[in-house]
């Protein structure tokens, strides 16, 4: 039996998944160039520092979004660990 009103969610749902998709291989594409920059400058993969200010700048975010500062700055810490991979990996390259 259909429900109307689980689908109406389900499918806003959908829509947000995939709009967090896109947002998130926009922000790879963006990340790789830096990558490539940072490989051709011979600059380090990691930057520690903005990487701190970043998590704090997403708590504070997350804390007036009333999302759990915790869950944004674990979902911010795996993006960063793919970022440097990413990084890591096009220095090898070049």
């Amino acid at each position: 039996m259909s429900d109307p009103q689980l689908e109406t969610f389900r499918s806003s749902i959908d829509n947000i998944d995939a709009a967090l998709v896109l947002l998130l291989a926009e922000r790879f594409k963006i990340t790789k160039a830096v990558g490539e920059y940072k490989a051709s400058a011979g600059l380090p993969a990691a930057d520690p520092s903005r990487e701190e200010v970043q998590i704090a700048r997403l708590r504070r975010l997350a804390e007036e979004a009333n999302l759990d500062p915790g869950f944004s700055e674990s979902f911010l810490r795996f993006v960063i660990a793919e970022v440097i991979r990413h990084h890591e990996r096009a220095g090898a390259e070049s």
